[in-house]
């Protein structure tokens, strides 16, 4: 497994060997598949808590670090449930630089989670006497905030256990070879910075497909937006100088000890060039090696259009 006193670094901000804790938070709506991430994780060599009260999580890692990683399961069915004050944990968890968290989200289709409920005929916990549709909405509605907060979103929707166990191994291995997660977010400048970005590249001076009427209902994934933005003049030069850059950080961040690095595009509506950028440097990285995921944080947030919520994660096979 890995030692955590071998993480510490400028990222940290603690001194050379100082412990670090590793931490992930598995949480998402009930019925999506958090209780299994919580056994998979344990299965990983995790020490697994699930349903912690919320008021016990800062003193269970008050002090120095316990050594070995740490799942907490969290979600809405617990009595102390609440996102502000979930919210408002992860804030203070992010001010500590003796723990390197993670929140792990289990998504799934409202259409799917009904399905489950009705074959196993089990209630909803936030609706026991009433239909699983109203305790599905609920849930969605509390958790919302923290979906968006969220570092590593899976959809269960079509995985299997089986895939959702060797997705949760890639991504949350322990072992000593462990490769450095390279996640990079499309988003809007209207709605702010995603958190807990390190790099940050703004799209805006290219063209913008929005003022194309044929283009403007597509998204930067369509062939021809891509087409379109990568025609602009000024592409070229950008895209080699962003690639050029962060193919000299990659094996310094490794040296340096970073397990994670996460890289924002951004334009002004985050559905076309952002997206599109995101997508060719996801796969550009991945095709080098690089463990990589991929989120389009605008795209997951329009309404009705939750089938295009998950990441896409690629896997390379840099060391």
């Amino acid at each position: 497994m890995t030692d955590t006193t071998d993480t510490a670094s400028a990222e940290t901000g603690l001194p050379h060997g100082a412990a670090v804790q590793r931490l992930v938070l598995v949480t998402g709506p009930a019925g999506a598949g958090r209780s299994t991430a919580v056994r998979v994780l344990e299965d990983l060599g995790y020490e697994a808590i699930d349903n912690l009260p919320l008021s016990l999580i800062p003193r269970l890692l008050e002090g120095a670090p316990r050594g070995g990683a740490l799942a907490l399961g969290i979600d809405s069915r617990n009595r102390e449930f609440d996102p502000p004050h979930l919210l408002h944990l992860l804030a203070q968890l992010d001010a500590r630089p003796d723990l390197a968290h993670e929140v792990l989200y289990l998504d799934c289709q409202p259409e799917v989670l009904l399905r489950r409920y009705s074959e196993t005929r089990r209630r909803h916990p936030l609706a026991p006497s009433e239909s699983p549709e109203e305790g599905i909405r609920r849930d969605f509605e509390l958790l919302s905030g923290i979906r968006d907060r969220a570092d590593v979103l899976i959809d269960t929707s079509d995985l299997s256990i089986h895939d959702l166990r060797e997705e949760l191994g890639r991504l949350f291995s322990l072992e000593a070879t462990v490769r450095l997660g390279v996640a990079i977010q499309s988003f809007s400048y209207k709605r702010g910075l995603p958190h807990g970005l390190d790099m940050v590249f703004d799209c805006r001076f290219l063209n913008n497909p929005h003022w194309q009427p044929d283009l403007r209902p597509l998204d930067g994934r369509d062939p021809a937006v891509v087409s379109y933005v990568e025609a602009d003049p000024r592409f070229a030069e950008f895209h080699n100088r962003v690639r050029g850059l962060v193919d000299m950080l990659l094996p310094a961040f490794v040296e340096e000890g970073k397990s994670h690095l996460s890289i924002g595009f951004g334009c002004t509506g985050g559905k076309h060039r952002s997206v599109a950028l995101t997508e060719r440097f996801g796969k550009e990285l991945a095709g080098a090696g690089w463990r990589v995921s991929i989120r389009h944080r605008e795209i997951e947030r329009r309404a009705g259009d939750r089938a295009a919520g998950p990441p896409s994660v690629i896997l390379g096979n840099k060391a």
